[in-house]
């Protein structure tokens, strides 16, 4: 039996609607294309389900991060890619799941606030905008950009397809995947 290759967490973080799952969703397509067990964590759909006792405010966000963080460490062990789309507004939090997962790679999806807002599919801009809800990361609550992020892209220059092709390919020059050439070899 040959061993499974190690897994890693891709951590995509950034303001609502800036275009972190819709990435996440193209990059999970290319990495199963490359014989890799992934799961995606939508920060949307895991709250359903793992945190929907929580609500909005800082404490919930850094519970749910937390949460997101053990499963995502749990698929990590177990030689999987988690490819966890979450806000993640607090740089604490994110650092705390770099420390839980280990094997991780923070990509900050740094689509601009006005680029954000007129995406807006949820209306949540909107009605944070009309004082309608309240701690909404990026207007009443603050997202805390990463410092360092090992990748950046910005779903406001580029489509979500080109987005994951950056991704992918800085992930191949981090060492996280093999290159793309030494791929297509050993499944030829």
């Amino acid at each position: 039996m040959t061993r499974p290759p190690d897994g890693f967490c891709v951590w995509l973080t950034g303001l609502p609607a800036a275009g972190k799952t819709t990435i996440a969703r193209e990059l999970e397509s290319r990495l199963a294309a490359r014989g890799r067990e992934v799961e995606l964590l939508d920060g949307d759909e895991v709250r359903k389900g793992l945190s929907s006792d929580l609500g909005f405010d800082r404490r919930s966000r850094e519970s749910h991060a937390r949460r997101v963080a053990f499963v995502a460490k749990v698929l990590v062990r177990h030689g999987a890619v988690p490819i966890v789309a979450l806000i993640s507004p607090y740089r604490a939090s994110r650092a705390d799941a770099r420390r839980e997962i280990g094997r991780f790679v923070e990509v900050y999806v740094a689509t601009p606030l006005e680029v954000c807002e007129t995406r807006d599919p949820k209306g949540l801009y909107r009605r944070a905008r009309a004082g309608e809800i309240h701690e909404m990361t990026g207007i009443d609550d603050p997202y805390e950009p990463p410092e360092s992020p090992e990748i950046r892209v910005d779903a406001s220059l580029w489509s979500a397809s080109a987005c994951a092709d950056f991704v992918e390919r800085e992930l191949e020059r981090g060492g996280w995947l093999p290159r793309g050439d030494d791929v297509r070899r050993s499944t030829a």
